[in-house]
């Protein structure tokens, strides 16, 4: 007679936890095995949603754990199937020595439907597996490895004692606990007799042998194709024995679609004998785990540990080559502190040593004058004022090697820089020299100080005609370069993207590479005493670096140096230079304001002016200037220092200079611009200045030229001409002062263009992004969009667009140095959009306005 099975029992004492919900996810019961993992009781828990007892992570404010779970049981209530999350993070009070505590977990959980009589699902049984040891063992496979097969070993043993206590406890139960035993997640069925026929099986049996119907065949009859693995006959030897037998891990080869090719699986369960009273064995109940994706996940931790201690052996390698690098890479940080400490000390020691030669100059050229007739104190004042022509040369070297030099940076294509240097090369080199210039096609533009440029190839040149003794082989190059982010990573001082390369190679002597650590230190040199001042290379490196570049150093001793300059590129149209025109010394009639914290230079400077037919004002500090243009006097230029003592900057002076005179030209001097006038490296827009130490001609020529610009504006002021526009543009639109909208993310062009605007006398609204620009759009009305093309997150292109669809008498000025900025995405140029050229002036931002006017009542 067949033992009857009591299933609350079986329920209640299975070692694996169990519960079970009802459709609106509250508890129904809970076996011990669930109770004692999650520190809880049973009646804390009846009729308690399960997120209410276990709510989500605070520490985790996206609920992803609580979302994974809640998705699970969702899936089972609406398709009616079973549902497994091979892996999940829940955090679950659990008992310890020191009491309750409340511990992040890992679990794998499976969902079953429990159907009622009409096909609907009315509870959800949950059973769950704590999986938390092999997740840490991917982190320490080693000791993780051996305690998961103690632990692994020791749940395997408990299960086969709980089945074997099971057996021995079997009774009648209801339908409810039957539906439970036939849809528990590991696989069980019942065997009678010693032909082991099938009695019962559950859903997860019939899953793992392919659905097949089995119930009343002997197991060699239904499972054919294990013939042979050893299974068969290990159920023989437990019917026997009457001893359990337990398998762990066993691979077994099925068919788990019917009619289709024999799959891999591996199984941890336990043949149970069913034993009657008589001590006779009637049966075996089966009950185990398909664990083969547990298995392969162990396979491949396996091959992880292995892969892990070949890299452990490589890193290890690694590490012992790479000392040597590291601390290569400190004595190179500890060079790049040092360059830049002497770079300060430099800086400030040029900006002292420029003023006193400016006095020098300057008295130099006012006895020039004094003794006109005097021919050998003539010559005696030539060598003297060669000297300071020498002195202020390596003043401005200083300077660029501490990256305080103001540059003036313009698009330029190298490969006709070079090409234009060729003669001026050849004289420099001599005959002996060979000259190959290497230009690659397609040489993008880069950004740079022309003049500076050129002073750096000559230098470089007249370096390797030394080092090759006069005669050998020179090789200019150009190209396109990129350096990823991997050279980046290398070279911390460098900023991956794409540069424009010259390199300078000689076939001279070459450089140790102790000669090359220090080669771009100011005042090194190996050159003998008297032929050099040490400071060539280190301008090359202070120009480079200050005009955002990288420089590098290839050499071999016997067989030359190439030195690599990388340039940033830039995607505006070259500019040709212009000739300066030499021309006679000019004077004028105009009243100039002399700004100018040292009275030494002061008074020189005043008396050249004088000499040269000018009106001259003086001030000694920003205030003292400031009080002269209040007062009312007549100033035609402004001529001041950049750094001066007081509250009143030498920039803020200018700009409420030119509030109260529109018309004042403003020139500024100085042998070290801090960061007044020179942002980046590079002189600011509109800004005009003569640097220290100045000759008098230099200092006429450039007066001349700004007050022509001032006579000129003057005279187009008195007689301004029609302007070319549409006869249909109202006169308000031309005149008075217009509401604009400046967006612009980079702080300084916002300033110094909001500055400009409200000179103007313009009502200027700054912001920094597109988004920002649409919010000040919706709250008040504005008559010009005056915005930059690249912005954080939306485009101003973008920008435009949306406003004057918005908008539709919205004026719209973009700029740019990218005459491809005012075309949209489909290709065609946006309508009714004036573009302005970066960098543009006080003019060019009239003219924009002026076009941006006529725009408006342009047929669209």
């Amino acid at each position: 007679m067949q033992a009857s099975f009591d299933f609350q029992k079986l329920f209640e004492l299975s070692p694996n936890p169990y519960m079970l919900l009802d459709r609106e996810l509250r508890y129904v019961t809970a076996n011990s095995a669930y109770l004692r993992v999650t520190a809880s009781r049973l009646e804390d828990l009846v009729g308690r949603n399960v997120f209410e007892a276990f709510p989500n992570d605070p520490e985790d404010p996206a609920n992803s754990s609580v979302r994974m779970l809640r998705d699970s049981f969702l899936r089972v209530l609406t398709e009616g199937v079973l549902d497994t999350l091979a892996l999940i993070p829940y955090r679950v009070p659990r008992w310890t020595d020191a009491g309750i505590v409340v511990e992040d977990r890992f679990w794998s959980a499976t969902h079953t439907p429990v159907l009622d009589d009409g096909g609907q699902v009315a509870f959800i049984l949950q059973h769950t597996m704590d999986v938390t040891e092999l997740q840490q063992l991917k982190q320490a496979v080693r000791e993780v490895e051996q305690a998961q097969g103690t632990q692994l070993e020791a749940g395997v043993f408990l299960r086969a004692k709980a089945v074997q206590e099971v057996n021995r406890t079997l009774s009648d139960e209801g339908r409810r606990l039957r539906r439970l035993f036939e849809q528990a997640p590991g696989f069980m069925c019942s065997l009678r007799g010693r032909e082991h026929v099938f009695e019962l099986t559950n859903r997860a049996y019939l899953q793992l042998i392919g659905h097949r119907d089995i119930l009343g065949k002997p197991v060699r009859e239904a499972l054919p194709e294990v013939e042979g693995q050893g299974f068969f006959e290990l159920l023989d030897q437990v019917v026997t024995s009457g001893e359990p037998f337990i398998g762990q891990g066993m691979r077994l080869m099925v068919q788990r679609v019917p009619g289709g090719p024999l799959e891999e699986a591996f199984l941890d369960f336990v043949y149970q004998p069913i034993v009657e009273a008589d001590g006779s064995v009637s049966g075996i109940f089966v009950q185990g785990s398909d664990i083969t994706a547990q298995k392969r996940a162990e396979q491949e931790l396996a091959r992880h540990r292995d892969h892990l201690e070949d890299l452990v052996r490589e890193r290890t390698r690694a590490l012992e080559v790479s000392e040597a690098e590291r601390r290569q890479t400190e004595a190179a940080l500890l060079q790049a502190q040092k360059m830049e400490a002497v770079g300060k000390l430099t800086g400030g020691v040029a900006h002292d040593f420029n003023n006193l030669l400016q006095v020098v100059n300057g008295n130099l050229q006012l006895l020039q004058r004094d003794l006109a007739g005097d021919a050998k104190a003539q010559r005696r004042l030539e060598v003297a004022l060669g000297a300071v022509e020498r002195g202020a040369r390596l003043a401005s070297q200083l300077l660029a090697f501490a990256r305080r030099q103001p540059l003036a940076p313009t698009s330029l294509n190298l490969g006709r820089l070079v090409r234009d240097m060729d003669d001026l090369l050849r004289r420099a080199l001599g005959e002996d020299v060979e000259v190959e210039t290497v230009i690659a096609g397609g040489l993008w533009n880069t950004s740079v100080d022309r003049n500076q440029l050129e002073n750096v190839i000559l230098n470089l040149a007249i370096n390797a005609r030394d080092a090759m003794e006069g005669r050998g082989k020179l090789t200019i190059e150009a190209g396109n370069a990129m350096l990823d982010d991997h050279y980046a990573l290398l070279h911390p001082e460098v900023t991956a993207g794409q540069y424009v390369m010259l390199a300078i190679s000689d076939t001279g002597s070459g450089m140790t590479p102790e000669v090359m650590e220090r080669a771009f230190e100011p005042f090194f040199t190996t050159k003998p005493e008297g032929r050099g001042t040490g400071l060539g290379l280190s301008m090359v490196y202070g120009f480079v670096k200050q005009s955002g570049g990288h420089v590098k150093i290839y050499s071999e001793v016997g067989h030359g140096t190439s030195l690599k300059l990388y340039l940033p590129r830039t995607f505006q149209a070259a500019v040709q230079p212009t000739d300066t025109v030499a021309g006679p010394v000019e004077g004028g009639t105009e009243t100039i304001l002399v700004v100018e914290d040292d009275p030494a230079v002061r008074g020189t400077v005043v008396e050249v002016l004088t000499e040269l037919g000018y009106r001259v004002l003086k001030a000694s500090d920003g205030q003292s200037a400031l009080a002269v243009i209040q007062s009312g006097l007549p100033v035609d230029l402004l001529f001041t220092d950049v750094v001066m003592p007081g509250p009143v900057r030498s920039t803020e002076l200018a700009r409420q200079a030119r509030e109260l005179l529109p018309d004042l030209e403003v020139l500024f001097t100085s042998g070290y611009t801090e960061n007044a006038i020179v942002h980046g490296g590079r002189l600011d827009p509109g800004v005009s200045l003569l640097s220290k130490p100045y000759r008098r001609e230099d200092l006429a020529r450039k007066l001349r030229a700004l007050l022509r610009q001032r006579e000129q504006r003057l005279a187009e002021k008195a007689v301004k001409p029609p302007a070319p526009v549409p006869s249909r543009v109202m006169e308000a639109d031309l005149k008075g002062p217009l509401r604009i909208l400046l967006v612009e993310d980079d702080p300084d062009i916002r300033e110094s263009a909001s500055e400009l605007l409200t000179d103007m006398g313009h009502g200027v609204r700054a912001v920094e992004s597109a988004e920002a620009a649409r919010t000040a759009l919706g709250e008040a009305p504005f008559d010009v969009l005056f915005t930059d093309v690249t912005l954080p997150g939306i485009s101003g292109v973008v920008l435009a667009r949306e406003a004057v669809k918005q908008y539709p008498s919205l004026r719209i000025i973009i700029a740019s140095g990218d005459s491809r900025a005012v075309t949209s995405e489909g290709g065609r140029e946006l309508e009714r959009v004036v573009l302005l050229p970066k960098p543009y002036d006080l003019n060019q931002i009239e003219r924009a306005l002026l076009q941006a006017s006529a725009a408006r009542t342009r047929p669209a």
